[in-house]
């Protein structure tokens, strides 16, 4: 397969293993994922622009699990800068920070295939321009339902001054951004991400949730922390790694009621992008304030806190742990076997009993699978048994001053 070499406003941009399939059931190669790319690059820029970037590397297609790249290849093009990020960990790295089209095609040859930016601009750090909304429904719950969670989450946006703008997440979900003035620290952000999601929550109570612990939510969880300062959301018209390349497609609101998740694909968004335009086109324009935002908050009063990542807390559900994975496959495998041994139990479960956490490892995703036994009759809760499979994502690893980034 020998490289091709693309002019990309004036860049050149070598894709190597150009016929290299990403997707294998649509037979979608590496160089077709570049044109798309291009395709809608107005609208993918609008998304990643002058923002740090973590790189999440596909080096052998979407059927393995990706890679987080967090430091910026040494030997890149000069259309790519780098920004310097410091973590609580101790640690920091220099990410990328992509300005054009072309850079878009640099980071796909990659092995990109959704693009993974932090809410802030390169020139300032420590202040957020988007507050985003992730819409996380657990499973079982109806495209309808989120649906009509994001409808509530518009209403209190707008209400408290703020333009929101919608898009599919690609996956399961639904996300909701606002563009702010950049006043407030990361801390000030979440708070009125979290203020939003208790209002939704308290205006839609069957159908929408901002419980912080899993095992407690229902219908679709508002998730707030997305805003928190290491946390990246695939941007808009972003690629998603699912069988039918499904894009992370923006949408005006008069659309959002009758979508569905499944009509927006790698075939189908370039050409809707060429017909219509993009809807986020004025997004730029339409940055707001969070004072109205904080204000309700402090009206609210403290929420839930949320856990510090050390020490146990005393459980609220009867939840048994299932498998940790380094791939889904492999935890929903084990799954399967623990099924498999509980057949009277599996007869109780409903699907939001079965919880699967996608975690944070050093460099890439694990997975944990746990069971929440609230629906199966006391006297036949099994206990906690040796897990399936029991994958440890630090092993071999140091940490600075004996810490690890969680």
């Amino acid at each position: 397969m020998a490289a091709r070499t693309l002019e990309v406003a004036g860049h050149e941009v070598t894709v190597t293993n150009p016929d290299k399939v990403v997707f294998d059931e649509l037979g979608l190669t590496k160089l077709e994922l570049v044109q798309y790319y291009m395709a809608v690059a107005d609208g993918a820029l609008r998304g990643v622009r002058g923002r740090p970037m973590v790189l999440k590397r596909f080096v052998k297609g979407i059927r393995e699990e990706a890679f987080f790249q967090k430091r910026a290849p040494e030997n890149r093009p000069d259309f790519v800068d780098v920004v310097e990020l410091k973590y609580a960990s101790g640690t920091s790295a220099k990410e990328s920070v992509i300005h054009e089209a072309a850079g878009l095609a640099w980071a796909i040859n990659l092995g990109c295939v959704d693009l993974n930016p932090h809410p802030v601009l390169a020139d300032d750090l420590a202040h957020p321009d988007e507050l985003r909304i992730d819409l996380d429904p657990v499973p079982g719950t109806p495209w309808e339902q989120i649906v009509d969670v994001a409808l509530v989450a518009r209403d209190v946006l707008e209400e408290h001054g703020l333009a929101a703008w919608p898009k599919t997440s690609g996956g399961r979900g639904f996300h909701v951004y606002a563009r702010i003035h950049r006043n407030w620290p990361f801390k000030q952000v979440r708070l009125a991400a979290e203020t939003v999601a208790r209002e939704v929550e308290r205006r839609a109570p069957d159908f929408a949730t901002s419980r912080w612990w899993k095992e407690e939510r229902h219908g679709v969880f508002v998730d707030f922390n997305q805003n928190a300062f290491d946390r990246t959301v695939a941007s808009a018209y972003s690629v998603r790694p699912t069988a039918d390349a499904r894009v992370s497609t923006p949408l005006a609101w008069s659309e959002v009621e009758g979508c569905r998740p499944e009509e927006f694909t790698i075939r189908s968004v370039p050409q809707r992008f060429r017909a219509d335009g993009d809807p986020w086109a004025g997004m730029d324009g339409a940055a707001g304030s969070l004072d109205a935002l904080l204000e309700l908050a402090e009206r609210l009063g403290p929420a839930e806190k949320a856990p510090k990542g050390s020490g146990r807390r005393t459980m609220t559900m009867p939840l048994v742990e299932i498998a940790r994975a380094k791939s889904e496959t492999e935890a929903q495998a084990g799954l399967d076997r623990w099924k498999s041994r509980h057949p009277e139990v599996v007869a109780h479960l409903e699907p939001a009993d079965v919880l699967v956490d996608r975690m944070r490892g050093s460099s890439s995703l694990w997975y944990r699978i746990r069971v929440n036994l609230q629906h199966v009759p006391e006297a036949r809760r099994p206990p906690q048994e040796p897990l399936e499979v029991d994958y440890d994502p630090w092993a071999g690893r140091s940490w600075p001053a004996d810490r690890r980034q969680t």
